[in-house]
This record gives structure tokens, C-alpha cells and sequence, in this order.
């Protein structure tokens, strides 16, 4: 890498990383902000601080490409604006040289959210709901407000708080027979996943027959069940925050199991497609510089290209959808924008050049 790749690479990567600091405190100003209307005796606004703090490297990952594309038009925008790059094209050095260069920086800092998505991201946003959820423990236990709800065989499960080591919180089981009608209902305040098979304890557990219901109180109870901490522990946070390599098998349980699961193959492929969406976007904004919209100011170029974010992710929340509900292939809701943008920004770039 020459010394001009080496001084535009760092121009685009400080410009990028700043925007994403940007994005990513403004998020989770308004987070903050929304969790007030929360706040209760037991759920203080400390405790709403912490719950926001652990989730903003979901965040810094979710905002990757928008960011990208609004630091590769102000870094290389300021360049323009100093006749760098046109001294450097008179110089000799290529479109396609330029775009390397250009790229580079993006795709190190796609790499980077890709890591931190699939390391980070999901302990400490399993952390962020467990720790709520235990806060707000009064106001959510038993009442099946947030927590995790999972289904074996005629037993429906609802989880109030998931804790890493296989500690679950607010449990609640009920069972029905071939008739659709509730046969037994049993409630746990707290369980430990031991020896392949979870330890309730404090149950209150009611045998629901057509013309009575018997309950009893126990100190402890096995619970023998497919239902693992790591499943449960993948349906506690969301989608976007799961795990690469463990959200397709999650998929193929959920299908098994008679549940949706298409929406979790969604977000499989747009986390696999992410570097090639940040690819997408960047060569967007290069046609802002070097294709026919480089005639402009930077602010212009810069509002512009929000708007085409914007539009980028509203177009992400188009597609998604639409393939739930007329059973496209997932793969080809999460490809379909990045597609536009590779096609849209190679041909502006083309054009003129």
C-alpha cells in the first residue's frame, strides 16, 4: 500500500468511526430517554443506564454500513474538496486503484462489527435483558410481559429472566392435552439447569381436571426437557444480536418444533451479507465523488447520502417482511437491496469514467 493509500484510508476510517461514534450515542441517548418511562421502585434509573450500556455493542454493529457510507462521502469528500484526489488522478493512479484504497478501510471496520457482533454482542445483550428483567422481577414475573416463551411438544414455556450458567427466573409451564384444553399449570421462581435436566425450586404446581384443580407446593422439582440454557439463552435477546453460526441451527429447531422460523434465517443472511452491504454502500458514496453526482458540496453530498441510507434500511424492512408473508427465500430478501446498491453505485461510477 502506497503512502496516498495508506493517508485516504485514514481519512475514510477516522471520518467512519466518527460517524459511528455519532450514530451510536444518539441511539443510545433516545434508548435512554424511552427506558425512562420504565422506571419504577425496583427499576431505577441506574438500572436503566446499565440495561442501554450493555447494548450498545448491538448497536455499534447494527450501524456499521450506515456508517460507512456517510464516512467514505466526508472522507473522501474532504480530499475532493482539497484537489487532493484530482491531483492524484492526473497523477495516474486509477479509478479502480482509488476504489481498493477506499474500500479497504471500510471492509476492516466491516470485519471489525462482524467480530463484535458474533463475540460481544451477545453476552452482553444477554446480560442487558437478564439484568432488566431481574430488576423489574415484581412487575414481569408470571404476568408473560417480555421474558422468553418456547414450546416442548404439549408444554408451553415462559421464562421471566435467562442468566448465563443456566439460571433461569420466573418459570412457568403449562401443559394441554390433544384437545387444546389446560391440564396442568406449574410455577417456579427460580431454576438451575444441572446434569441435563433443570432443578425448579419453590413450585406451586395445579392439576387441572373437568371438574376440579389440585394444587400443591413444592420446595423443588425435576424438570426433564429438550430445552437447553443455550436455547434459551438465543430466544432472551434478539435476532440481530444472535450468534452467526448459531442462528441457522436455532432456525431448523424452530422449524422442527412447528414454530416461526423463517424470521430467524432472515437475520442469518443479513449478518453472512453484511460486508458486502458495507461494499454496496461505500461504492455509492464513491459516485458521489468520482461518478456525474460529484458536482456539489460536501453538506449536499452528505445529505444525500443519508437519505440513500435511509432508504437503504427502509428497504431492508420492506424486503423482510415481504418474504415472510409471500414465502420468498430468505437469502434473497437480505441479498436483494445489497444487489441495488452493487449494481446502482458500479454503474454511476462507470458512467463517466
Amino acid at each position: 500500500m502506497g503512502r496516498f493509500d495508506r493517508y485516504l484510508a485514514g481519512n475514510v476510517l477516522g471520518a467512519t468511526v466518527g460517524v459511528l461514534a455519532v450514530l451510536v450515542g444518539l441511539d443510545a441517548l433516545s434508548s435512554v430517554i424511552d427506558e425512562l418511562d420504565d422506571l419504577s421502585p425496583d427499576y431505577s434509573f441506574t438500572d436503566a443506564l446499565i440495561y442501554v450500556a450493555f447494548t450498545l455493542p448491538r448497536r455499534l454493529h447494527e450501524y456499521v454500513p450506515f456508517a460507512a457510507l456517510i464516512g467514505a462521502l466526508v472522507g473522501l469528500g474532504r480530499l475532493a474538496a482539497t484537489s487532493e484526489l484530482t491531483v492524484v488522478r492526473a497523477a495516474g493512479r486509477s479509478l479502480p486503484q482509488l476504489a481498493l484504497a477506499t474500500l479497504r478501510p471500510a471492509l476492516v471496520l466491516a470485519v471489525l462489527g462482524f467480530l463484535v457482533g458474533e463475540f460481544v454482542s451477545p453476552v452482553a445483550e444477554q446480560y442487558a435483558v437478564s439484568h432488566k428483567a431481574l430488576a423489574q422481577g415484581s412487575q414481569s414475573s408470571f404476568t408473560g410481559r417480555g421474558g422468553v416463551w418456547n414450546r416442548d411438544g404439549d408444554t408451553f414455556i415462559h421464562v421471566s429472566a435467562v442468566e448465563r450458567g443456566g439460571i433461569i427466573h420466573g418459570v412457568q409451564l403449562l401443559t394441554f392435552d390433544a384437545e387444546r384444553r389446560l391440564t396442568r399449570s406449574l410455577r417456579a421462581e427460580r431454576g438451575t439447569y444441572q446434569e441435563g435436566q433443570w432443578l425448579l425450586e419453590k413450585v406451586s404446581r395445579t392439576e387441572l381436571t373437568q371438574d376440579r384443580a389440585v394444587t400443591d407446593a413444592l420446595i423443588q422439582q425435576v424438570w426433564e426437557t429438550e430445552v437447553t440454557p443455550q436455547l434459551l439463552a438465543l430466544e432472551a435477546v434478539a435476532l440481530d444480536s444472535l450468534p452467526t453460526l448459531e442462528l441457522w441451527p436455532y432456525a431448523q429447531y424452530l422449524r422442527k418444533q412447528g414454530l416461526m422460523y423463517r424470521d430467524v434465517e432472515l437475520a442469518f443472511w443479513r449478518k453472512v451479507l453484511q460486508p458486502f452491504a458495507v461494499a454496496g454502500l461505500v461504492l455509492v458514496a464513491m459516485s458521489f465523488i468520482f461518478g456525474p453526482l460529484r458536482e456539489g458540496s460536501l453538506g449536499a453530498r452528505i445529505f444525500t447520502g443519508v437519505i440513500i441510507g435511509v432508504v437503504f434500511r427502509i428497504s431492508q424492512d420492506f424486503f423482510g417482511p415481504a418474504s415472510l408473508i409471500f414465502g420468498l427465500p430468505a437469502i434473497l430478501a437480505a441479498a436483494a437491496p445489497i444487489g441495488v446498491c452493487w449494481i446502482a453505485g458500479g454503474w454511476l461510477l462507470t458512467r463517466d469514467n
